[in-house]
């Protein structure tokens, strides 16, 4: 059975969540938002663990290792999860 949102969010899209900025080397996951449908998000690599690289527009470049092979992917930010920050553990 698959997962789902509350009630009270389904289909929503908090504001926060949509215009949250990123840094360069945050350790991110790829969540895929269901609401938001018109970028092609790759459906095998959702909960995917990687980093941002940098900014392309409103996109990020996120590098994800996948069987010893790096993948680039551009997101826009509602699709991305930050986890931890990389210079912040130093």
């Amino acid at each position: 059975m698959a997962k789902r949102k509350n009630i009270r969010e389904r289909g929503k899209i908090r504001f926060s969540e949509y215009f949250k900025e990123l840094n360069k080397g945050d350790i991110v996951a790829l969540k895929r938002e269901k609401s938001v449908t018109n970028v092609g998000f790759p459906e095998r690599d959702q909960g995917r663990v990687g980093v941002v690289q940098g900014k392309q527009g409103r996109s990020y470049i996120v590098k994800v290792r996948e069987l010893g092979k790096e993948k680039t992917f551009i997101l826009p930010a509602i699709h991305l999860k930050r986890i931890t920050n990389k210079e912040n553990k130093k």
